[in-house]
């Protein structure tokens, strides 16, 4: 090939590299237009309900991914250690989504329901009480603060742009669905378990009586991580594809 003028030329250069990386852009962008979707969906995954939504919104704001990841790789060391891998469609509600390779800290993507409710407002609040060689620092704040829910609602109504499911009655409900999530004795409670099945609903910082704090929040996010699909349905399509 006389490629001498690509050596002699700069500019020539230049615009050849830049038609070669249009053609590898088109190659690999243009089969994702075809597609109705890039992510295959399973049974079991739903929106975030408003109390795990400010819970999730509170761990993005104290910097929690910096130290933690939610994505275990199919490698036979995670699969073991934390549990089974990370679907793509497990993150599909997430904006953004908590994926990572940063681990300071364990991965969280299967940490619902590994601790009770208990450990998890103790681990927030000192550690190093339930961890002695934690690095993690302590959160006490979270038990002392009520939780600011007052644009919940907006807050959906963002992510509803953004691609979301959230339906006009849960935006409409998001305020009384918050409140009935840490009030079990309720009547509004059952229609919280409705909306957004396998909802935990319960007081999680075991503060009885109190109006929800960002401990709640913090503790009802972290309790859902890995619990909406079920893995223990496997077949050889994959798990529980729709």
């Amino acid at each position: 090939m006389n490629h001498a003028i690509f050596e002699r030329h700069s500019l020539v250069l230049l615009i050849g590299i830049l038609v070669v990386v249009a053609i590898g852009g088109i190659v690999e962008i243009a089969p994702l237009f075809l597609l109705d979707s890039t992510i295959e969906k399973v049974r079991g995954m739903r929106p975030y309900s408003p109390l795990e939504l400010a819970g999730r919104d509170l761990y993005i704001r104290e910097g929690c991914y910096n130290c933690h990841s939610q994505m275990i790789r199919s490698l036979r060391d995670e699969v073991e250690r934390y549990g089974n891998y990370s679907l793509a469609a497990e993150s599909m509600y997430d904006h953004p989504f908590q994926w990572g390779s940063k681990r300071t800290g364990p991965d969280l993507a299967r940490v619902g329901g590994k601790y009770s409710d208990a450990w998890h407002a103790d681990h927030m609040r000192d550690p190093r009480a339930v961890v002695p060689a934690s690095v993690m620092p302590g959160y006490p704040y979270l038990a002392e603060r009520a939780l600011d829910y007052g644009d919940i609602g907006e807050r959906m109504t963002a992510l509803k742009a953004a691609g979301v499911p959230y339906t006009d009655e849960m935006i409409a409900s998001a305020k009384a669905d918050l409140e009935a999530q840490v009030n079990p004795d309720s009547k509004a409670a059952r229609d919280v378990v409705q909306r957004y099945p396998k909802a935990q609903v319960r007081k999680f910082d075991g503060a009885l009586g109190a109006p929800a704090s960002e401990l709640d929040a913090m503790i009802a996010y972290l309790q859902m991580l890995g619990t909406l699909v079920d893995f223990t349905s496997f077949d050889a399509a994959g798990p529980n594809l729709r």
